[in-house]
């Protein structure tokens, strides 16, 4: 239905059928992509590439490999001083500092 006919979707149906996260009025596009990115900028630099990583690969093989493959880096994480860190805070219910290590 979506794919063959080809029809344009607003962006209302789009968030209905959840295929954008979130939709936003044009006005504020640039304010929300900036908070969006600074959460990120934020976080561990070493663990948000190895989630890109794995987001990446779900593309190019089947389901099986793709969590095979989530697993694998989940577990690398565990060498990183970030995920100790964000850990911790996530315990302590506080914000995790994290030093990209």
């Amino acid at each position: 239905e979506l794919v063959l006919p080809g029809d344009n979707l607003t962006a209302a149906e789009a968030a209905a059928r959840g295929l954008v996260s979130r939709v936003v009025p044009a006005t504020m596009l640039l304010d929300e992509a900036f908070e969006t990115a600074n959460k990120i900028a934020a976080l561990s630099k070493p663990i948000v590439a190895i989630a890109k990583s794995a987001v990446n690969a779900s593309f190019e093989g089947s389901l099986v490999e793709g969590l095979r493959l989530e697993r694998h880096l989940f577990y690398s994480t565990f060498a990183l001083n970030d995920q100790k860190v964000g850990m911790k805070a996530f315990i302590e219910k506080n914000k995790a500092e994290f030093t990209d290590t």
